[in-house]
This record gives C-alpha cells, sequence and structure tokens, in this order.
C-alpha cells in the first residue's frame, strides 16, 4: 500500500534559475526527473494491473434498489457494500444505502480534491430523448449497474480508492450530516487550479496532448453516431415487434377455416411467436447491455476533455509567470518560489493525466472487446432461433406433400 501512494507522489523541484527552464513545449527542464517518464509511467500501471481478485484489497457493490415515497419527493436508495482490509477502513465491512444525489456529491467532491485525475462519469440523471418511468424495474436494474461500474472504476484506482471522500461515501452513515459541514479543504493542487489566468491565452498544448485531445473529439464524434443509429434501429426493432404480435394471430384464426391447411399455418403462427419473442429479447440487450456502455464512454470522453482543459490553465498560468520572470531586467533573475510550484504542479498534471489516459485506454479496449463479443453473440442466437423456427415448419409442409 505505502509503494502505491509512494508512485503517485510529484517531485519537489529545487531552486532553480531561469536558464534552467524552458516552456512546456520545449520538454522537461534539464537536470529534473520528469514523472511522466515511460518508466514511471510503466510502473505505476503495472503496479495497477496486478491487482487481481488474490491481492485486491477493497471490494465495492451496488445492489438491493428500494423505493422511497415520502411527502414531498419519491426516489430510490442502493445498498453499498464495502469489504476492505485496509487499515483506513475501521471496520472490514459496511453496508450502507445510497441515492443518486449522494453519487453526484461524491463525483462533483473528487473532481474538486483530485483536479489532475480522470473522475468516471456518471450516468446522466435524466433521459433526454423519449418518456422513461425512472421508477420502472428496468430504469432502475440499468441505473444499478452504471452506479455499480462508477463505484469499482473508482476502487480500481490507485489514488482515487485512497480519497477521503471517497471512504466517506462508503462508511458514513449519515452522509447528509457530513455534508453539512461544508466545503472540505481542498488540496493544494485543487486550489491551484481553481486559480484563473487572467488574459493569458495558451499558446499551444504540447504535441502529445493536442493528439490525445483530437482523438477524444473524433472517438466522441463516432461513438455518438453509433448511439444514434442504434436507437433508430431499436426503435424500428420495436416497431417491427408490434406487427409480428399482430401478423402471428392472422395464421391461427386461418387455420379455423382451413381442413388440410391447419396444421401447417398453426406451425407458421407459432414461428411467428417465437421470432418476436427472439427479436425481443435481442431488443432488450441492446437497451440493457450496448446503449449503457456507448453513453458511458461519451461521458467519459467529456470528462478527459475536462481534465486537459485544466492542465491547459495551470501550463498557461506557468507560462505567463515564466514570461513574466524573464523580462525582468536582470542578467541572471532568480526565478521565484511560486514558479517553481507552479511548475510542479504543471509536471503532476502531466504525469497523472498520462497515467489515467493509459488506464482508461486499457478498460476501453477490455470493455468494447467484451462489448462487441456480447453483440456478435446475441445476434447470432437471434438469427439461430429464427432459422430453428422456420425450419420446424418445413417438416409438416412436406407431410402433406408426401400424403398427396
Amino acid at each position: 500500500m505505502p509503494r502505491r501512494l509512494a508512485l503517485h507522489a510529484c517531485p519537489q523541484t529545487l531552486p532553480l534559475d531561469l536558464e534552467d527552464l524552458i516552456l512546456p513545449n520545449g520538454g522537461t527542464p534539464a537536470g529534473t526527473s520528469s514523472p511522466a517518464s515511460s518508466s514511471s509511467l510503466l510502473n505505476r500501471l503495472q503496479l495497477d494491473d496486478d491487482i487481481d481478485g488474490e491481492t485486491r484489497d477493497l471490494f465495492v457493490t451496488v445492489d438491493d434498489p428500494k423505493k422511497h415515497v415520502c411527502t414531498m419527493e419519491t426516489y430510490i436508495t442502493y445498498r453499498i457494500t464495502t469489504k476492505s482490509t485496509r487499515v483506513e477502513f475501521d471496520l472490514p465491512e459496511y453496508s450502507v444505502r445510497r441515492r443518486y444525489q449522494d453519487f453526484d456529491w461524491l463525483r462533483s467532491k473528487l473532481e474538486e480534491s483530485q483536479p489532475t485525475h480522470l473522475i468516471p462519469p456518471l450516468p446522466e440523471k435524466f433521459v433526454v430523448k423519449g418518456v422513461v418511468d425512472r421508477f420502472s424495474e428496468e430504469f432502475v436494474e440499468t441505473r444499478r449497474k452504471a452506479l455499480d461500474k462508477f463505484l469499482k472504476r473508482i476502487t480500481d484506482h490507485p489514488v482515487l480508492s485512497f480519497n477521503e471522500h471517497f471512504n466517506v461515501f462508503l462508511t458514513a452513515k449519515d452522509l447528509n450530516a457530513y455534508k453539512k459541514q461544508g466545503m472540505a479543504l481542498l488540496t493544494r493542487v485543487g486550489e491551484s487550479v481553481k486559480h484563473v489566468t487572467g488574459g493569458y491565452k495558451l499558446r499551444s498544448r504540447p504535441l502529445e496532448f493536442a493528439v490525445i485531445g483530437e482523438y477524444l473529439d473524433t472517438f466522441a464524434l463516432k461513438l455518438g453516431t453509433i448511439d444514434r443509429i442504434a436507437q433508430r434501429i431499436i426503435k424500428e426493432e420495436i416497431e417491427y415487434l408490434v406487427e409480428l404480435r399482430e401478423y402471428g394471430p392472422v395464421y391461427s384464426t386461418w387455420s379455423a377455416l382451413e381442413g388440410e391447411l391447419a396444421e401447417p399455418l398453426e406451425g407458421v403462427s407459432a414461428c411467428i411467436g417465437n421470432c418476436s419473442t427472439a427479436l425481443e429479447e435481442l431488443t432488450d440487450d441492446m437497451t440493457e447491455d450496448f446503449l449503457p456502455v456507448l453513453r458511458e464512454y461519451i461521458l467519459y470522453s467529456d470528462s478527459m476533455k475536462s481534465v486537459l482543459k485544466k492542465r491547459d490553465q495551470v501550463q498557461a498560468e506557468y507560462e505567463a509567470k515564466l514570461e513574466a520572470v524573464a523580462l525582468r531586467k536582470e542578467d541572471r533573475p532568480k526565478v521565484p518560489t511560486d514558479v517553481e510550484k507552479c511548475q510542479d504542479r504543471m509536471e503532476c498534471f502531466n504525469a497523472d493525466l498520462k497515467a489515467d489516459m493509459e488506464r482508461w485506454q486499457n478498460n476501453k479496449r477490455q470493455d468494447f472487446r467484451q462489448l462487441l463479443m456480447g453483440l456478435a453473440d446475441k445476434n447470432i442466437q437471434y438469427y439461430e432461433k429464427c432459422l430453428m423456427a422456420w425450419e420446424s415448419i418445413i417438416p409438416l409442409l412436406q407431410e402433406k406433400q408426401e400424403a398427396k
């Protein structure tokens, strides 16, 4: 555990002269060890990847949704069960209930106290398209899965999982009492990010972060397009399902008027009914499993863009202060402490952002492989069920022909 925390610690820069410092686009100042070096980031990522079921020391699950009806409002709470061997926890197991706004509070606190890190997104509170019953069993279960994934993302993070607010969220019986204590003190990095560099425009992002920004824009655009098309496909499948449910019974009522054709017609009716059931299952899988992953990663890209923007603010502040020192009429001006601290903050931001981006990419590859594999499997099952249904009619028709 101490090893994980030590890896996150940002470097302390020794006093430097102006000529020892260069602007961010030029690389790391001479004589310093960049926290964003490939070796240090690799160590952090490898250490994070080594945490498997046997070595993991924190487990969190979201289950047992319950509806609460009060005079002023109706809402859903979820049971949060935590099991841990960490010294930060007084007990080995906790069980608390939380509602959506509590999750939202946690995410806001994580953004305030860990501004250099990518905070996982929450499922959207309101559904924009269509009218959805937010107390329906399907909606509540979809949200429960998303909230469970949100907490597991935090639990798997080597820094966020040690956050004080996360600990309180998992353990406090009365979270509202903790909220009323007011805004907790932000970290030094958090305070620095809140400062706005007035009037100074960022010259340009370093190439590696410019590439990340461009990738996120394209990635969000592609996923948004897939999401829209997938929603149209689901809508058309639901309309087709309605037609099938009206179509099948017609053959059944027709069979009552026929003698020799009665059995084949009943077979067609049953076949269409089986196809309808298979299509309904496919549509449900798309709605409950496919779309939520797309939307989570669209929100994820927005979160990453937000962190990039904060990083740019720190870089702009550093450039402005460094430029002000350079304009002083001194042969070898001494770099003020605040400039050195700003440089440290920028380097910490760069290191944390790179590490989180790499972790996010690894999760994305795993999630989408699983998603696309599931999509293929569900479609294969659907067409196999339809094929079996239609093949079952052929013997009925052949028997009638042989009888003749």
